[in-house]
């Protein structure tokens, strides 16, 4: 654990943790990253802070050189968040078509309104949805910490890589349990 601290605006941004990411391979348990998602969620709600949850209707139009996942028929309840997350009516909805959650969206606006200074990034994919979030999130001037438990990538040296690498430079990291305990101290 690097992160000590919240501050007393922190949102939780959760990304991408949607029904059509089921389908995906991870490589941690999803049923882990969800259970600990949800758990982030209910927290934060329990402590009246804002939740985002954050969903990808399509992807940046630009050529890459690896494929892109096939954008065939989709089940009708593909974007919707996954059970875990309880999702609520105070939630703040986010749909992007990029891997970043600021990008094209309301997301900074919506913070700065609710006076938020720091932000706590779950989801999938560590390596995208997530390191983009959290990039931009920096980017802002906000302050940004990230759930290593509540998160995962299709390959684990990935994900290890970016946490290992990439957060320390843009963020403080800790598990699910530690940003709780730091949620409720701050909160007293």
């Amino acid at each position: 654990m690097t992160i000590s601290t919240l501050d007393q605006k922190t949102a939780l941004i959760v990304v991408d943790l949607q029904n059509a990411i089921r389908a995906y391979p991870v490589a941690h348990p999803t049923a882990e990253v969800f259970a600990n998602a949800g758990a982030l969620a209910d927290a934060f709600r329990a402590h009246g802070l804002p939740v985002v949850l954050v969903n990808v209707a399509g992807g940046a139009p630009g050529r890459t050189e690896t494929q892109r996942r096939a954008t065939g028929e989709r089940p009708a309840d593909a974007m919707e968040f996954v059970a875990e997350l309880h999702r609520a009516e105070s939630d703040h909805v986010v749909t992007k078509n990029t891997w970043g959650a600021f990008t094209g969206t309301d997301l900074d606006a919506y913070l700065k309104a609710e006076g938020v200074t720091q932000v706590v990034v779950a989801g999938i994919a560590t390596s995208a949805g997530v390191e983009s979030t959290a990039r931009h999130a920096h980017e802002n001037g906000y302050n940004v910490a990230l759930a290593t438990d509540a998160m995962s990538d299709g390959k684990a040296e990935v994900h290890d890589f970016v946490v290992s690498n990439v957060f320390p430079r843009i963020g403080e990291s800790g598990t699910t349990a530690e940003i709780i305990a730091l949620l409720a101290a701050t909160r007293v």
